[in-house]
């Protein structure tokens, strides 16, 4: 955005990246170029008295406070674009209102390397849309502005994105209790990472959502009751995974490199909830977020044997695979 003329100004709490970006300038090192641009960066205390529009780019958990940090300064017309994972338009919407809130979806691979470099692994799909499915003026400026990236989509059914994301995230949350990389892992242990995936679209459905595919991740073939179907779709999903530079998810670096919590309860928390309103069983997804827990901690190793171990402590409680197909329900 910042070379093709747009009027960026960076915000991160993390003092040595900004200050790196401050004397050097951003560094991407890209799987089809390496660049070096100038930019302006600064801390969170020293924010513009007025925001226009903000995209963040936070975890899942910082959500609330990021928000409440800069809420008071975001003007009446302002917007805020959530470039994140999970289902945070949610939160965001609660503290400065819906009609401010934008969707996104962005499944491009990336790293903070260290201060000032960021490695970009691979494109993916990138959406954004109103929370109403409206297609307004200021999404197709949005789009044109954050285009400079690539291919910024505009869709009316943002939500579909998210909660498709969300059963596609489950997988590689599994993925992050091996050492394997992602494409492995999903192979190695097909079973239990697509009813991983098919509790969370038996969620989406109840809630009236239509989870929407993206990037090899089809919903509606992962929650088949057909095998070859299912297979089908998972040769393809772990094809794309085989071809990113990026071999292991930002959960596995979140515990293995950088030694600090996950998302995982900003993420599935909320749909684990839901569950249990709704009268359905998660026991993968609950199952799951234990072990994650474990390994933050220090109290679980990676291991492919954790899979095993979740597929065989949740067989009995799992719903039948008939059950897993996604319905065809329109979001709201």
């Amino acid at each position: 955005m910042v070379r093709g003329g747009e009027s960026v100004l960076f915000v991160d709490r993390e003092i040595e990246h900004v200050r790196a970006m401050q004397e050097r300038g951003l560094t991407i090192r890209g799987f089809a170029e390496t660049f070096t641009v100038k930019v302006e960066a600064t801390t969170p205390d020293a924010l513009p008295d007025q925001l226009e529009t903000v995209l963040l780019a936070c975890k899942a958990p910082a959500t609330e406070d990021a928000v409440r940090s800069f809420a008071d300064r975001l003007v009446p017309d302002g917007c805020v674009v959530s470039l994140q994972n999970g289902l945070n338009e949610l939160q965001i919407a609660r503290l400065v209102g819906a009609a401010r809130t934008i969707g996104a979806f962005v499944n491009f691979s990336a790293d903070y390397l260290e201060p000032g470099l960021i490695h970009f692994g691979g494109r993916g799909a990138f959406y954004i849309g109103e929370l109403d499915g409206a297609l307004t003026p200021r999404v197709q400026q949005l789009r044109q502005g954050m285009g400079h990236w690539g291919n910024v989509r505009v869709t009316d059914n943002i939500w579909g994105y998210l909660w498709g994301k969300q059963a596609y995230g489950a997988m590689l949350f599994a993925t992050a209790l091996t050492n394997d990389p992602m494409g492995e892992a999903i192979d190695q242990h097909r079973d239990v990472t697509v009813e991983l995936a098919a509790e969370v679209l038996r969620v989406a459905n109840a809630l009236g959502r239509t989870p929407l595919g993206f990037d090899g991740f089809e919903p509606e073939a992962i929650g088949s009751a057909d095998q070859a179907i299912v297979d089908a779709s998972l040769e393809r999903l772990i094809a794309v995974r085989r071809t990113d530079e990026k071999t292991h998810s930002g959960v596995w670096r979140d515990m293995a490199v950088r030694k600090r919590r996950t998302e995982v309860d900003a993420h599935f928390g909320p749909i684990v909830a839901d569950a249990h309103r709704l009268g359905l069983e998660v026991p993968l997804l609950e199952g799951m977020i234990a072990m994650i827990h474990e390994v933050e901690d220090g109290r679980r190793p990676f291991a492919g044997a954790n899979l095993d171990e979740l597929a065989m402590a949740t067989r009995s409680a799992s719903s039948p695979r008939q059950n897993t197909a996604p319905g065809v329900n329109t979001a709201g």
